[in-house]
């Protein structure tokens, strides 16, 4: 096997374990913030038996340590939000409204770079639409907060994406996401009185996980966020950005796909819903190849948006 066909099948296995995700996050039965919050802290703790991280945060400059703190708040953010949309419906529905993050990147990341929208991007946006109202259709009105906490989850990809993308070239990536990472616990400790009262279906109270919860969260942080982390890592040195990201655009269909074998999900959802995932995906899958056509430099992945985001915030990650 060579080093690139080797490259290809590492970086499908990490792009698998991302999508088992969701299915944790469904299987788990502690709250969206308590979940988030031990998987942050166990990733972040680990992280920090690294020596190389310790040299990374006595290197790094103050101001731009607080800048990787501010998004590893929207870290935190958005891990709550997605975690709190797999709770209010269920794996495939969270899975899918991550897709739409390729949308809000296209509006977004060309305001922070100062450029105009394209036209390219502005039919992107307009193609999913009616694959969100399918999904919306399609789900029992009980799921459909489920799809909105959702949609707010992919911006909050988004936006840590389109930030990330400034940043991550000036410090080593382990010590970035242990900075993020910490950064998103921090976040999610202070907010979590305030959610306790005003959200307690996302909060409730501060909980020491059962051993089956315990179980699944040691899986969580490490064999769907540290282990596919350090197997991108090598992936990446021999594999083209673009295959990268054609693969991690994925992420979304292996969660459904797993959603659909080992939850039996598909009882739940109408075909219309899938008629809007295949929608939302083709229109996610199509827009790589054609922002390849529009631009000499190849897209860039960055390793620490491996960890905090599962791939997704690596959506439209080209340079400028």
């Amino acid at each position: 096997m060579t080093p690139a066909t080797k490259a290809h099948w590492q970086i499908h296995f990490c792009v698998l374990l991302w999508g088992f995700t969701a299915i944790l996050g469904k299987l788990i039965t502690l709250p969206a913030l308590p979940l988030v919050w031990w998987r942050m802290l166990l990733v972040a703790g680990t992280l920090l038996l690294v020596p190389r991280v310790w040299r990374g945060l006595r290197a790094l400059p103050r101001r731009l340590a607080w800048s990787y703190a501010g998004v590893g708040a929207l870290v935190g953010l958005h891990w709550l939000t997605f975690y709190g949309a797999v709770k209010l419906a269920n794996a495939s529905v969270a899975a899918t409204c991550m897709a739409l993050a390729t949308v809000f990147v296209a509006v977004i990341e060309p305001r922070l770079a100062g450029r105009r929208l394209s036209m390219r991007d502005l039919a992107l946006g307009i193609a999913v639409l009616p694959g969100v109202a399918l999904v919306v259709g399609g789900v029992p009105g009980e799921m459909r907060a489920g799809v909105a906490v959702g949609a707010l989850s992919a911006l909050f990809v988004a936006l840590f994406g389109s930030f990330n993308k400034r940043l991550v070239d000036r410090a080593d990536p382990l010590t970035v996401t242990t900075i993020e990472l910490g950064a998103g616990t921090l976040t999610l400790t202070l907010l979590w009185p305030v959610l306790a009262v005003a959200a307690p279906v996302f909060a409730g109270g501060f909980v020491v996980p059962g051993a089956r919860d315990a179980g699944l969260l040691l899986l969580l942080a490490f064999a769907c966020t540290l282990l596919p982390f350090a197997l991108s890592l090598v992936a990446l040195r021999h594999m083209s950005a673009f295959s990268a990201q054609l693969a991690v655009n994925l992420e979304p269909v292996y969660a459904i796909v797993l959603a659909i074998l080992l939850l039996g999900e598909q009882r739940e959802l109408t075909p219309a819903f899938y008629a809007g995932v295949a929608i939302i995906m083709a229109a996610v899958l199509v827009h790589p190849l054609l922002s390849r056509r529009r631009t000499t430099a190849p897209p860039e992945l960055h390793a620490e948006n491996l960890v905090t985001g599962e791939a997704r915030d690596l959506l439209d990650t080209r340079r400028d």
